[in-house]
């Protein structure tokens, strides 16, 4: 197995994912561009103590950016929705 920081790069804190971990116990995460599903679930389940139902994954296109005349592109990435199960939870803040 990969190591846990090539596999999860950081938890998604936005709104949208806020609103899924509240209502529906689904946390989002960047994930590995080559990182799958069963190794996905496995880091999660490893870091973070917790039992995982299932695992949808995403790639997002960079988005093309410019600085001055210059154009340049971000790059690609990959994110995780990740559905636990009835029960678990993950707190990312701590407090």
């Amino acid at each position: 197995m990969k190591p846990l920081y090539e596999v999860i790069r950081k938890p998604l804190i936005s709104e949208k994912a806020n609103f899924l971990k509240e209502t529906s116990r689904i946390v989002a995460f960047e994930v590995g561009r080559d990182a799958n599903k069963i190794e996905i679930k496995q880091a999660v389940e490893k870091a973070f103590d917790v039992k995982v139902e299932a695992v949808n994954t995403i790639q997002l296109r960079g988005k093309v950016k410019r600085v001055g005349a210059n154009l340049g592109q971000r790059s690609n990435w990959k994110k995780a929705y990740v559905t636990l199960e009835e029960g678990q939870n993950i707190d990312f803040y701590g407090v």
